[in-house]
């Protein structure tokens, strides 16, 4: 499969693309950001937190790997796992991953082993100083229906 692909042309796009995302997950999803250093993996963060309801400001918890915010629909996870040292260790991911919340894994290829096997990876590049190219793969027939009616809005709003 090669992907539902997004472009957006702001950092406003990319943040309103992952309220609607936001609005779509459930408890116990989770979403893996890979990409450019500096194509908006945290703000895309950001507009998911928003979706959610979620107030408090959110920023990259790279050097604490783990930041939990509250208030929202659901608690969200939001994990940095880029400076991990061993990424066979056992930190105790899966017990997010199967909580109550909503899970992002920033640089989550460094975990592959420890991931669920159903879950909605993202990649962001550049295409230029602000637009960028968000490309979902869907990991399981819930985040297939996710992907789909994100596609079907973005098709209905043009």
């Amino acid at each position: 499969m090669s992907g539902y692909e997004f472009i957006t042309n702001s950092p406003k796009e990319t943040e309103e693309l992952a309220v609607r995302l936001a609005l779509l997950l459930h408890e116990g999803s989770v979403v893996t950001l890979e990409g450019d250093l500096g194509a908006g993996k945290t703000a895309f963060t950001k507009g998911i937190a928003k979706g959610l309801g979620i107030i408090k400001n959110v920023n990259s918890p790279t050097f604490t790997i783990m930041k939990e915010y509250h208030g929202g629909r659901f608690p969200l996870y939001h994990m940095d796992v880029y400076r991990l040292e061993d990424s066979e260790e056992d930190l105790g991911f899966e017990e997010y991953f199967e909580g109550e919340g909503v899970t992002i894994v920033e640089w989550a290829s460094l975990i592959k082993e420890q991931l669920p096997k159903e879950r909605l990876d993202l990649y962001i590049y550049h295409l230029g100083l602000e637009e960028r190219k968000i490309t979902f793969f869907p990991n399981g027939e819930g985040y297939v229906k996710i992907c789909e009616e994100l596609k079907n809005y973005e098709s209905t709003s043009d």
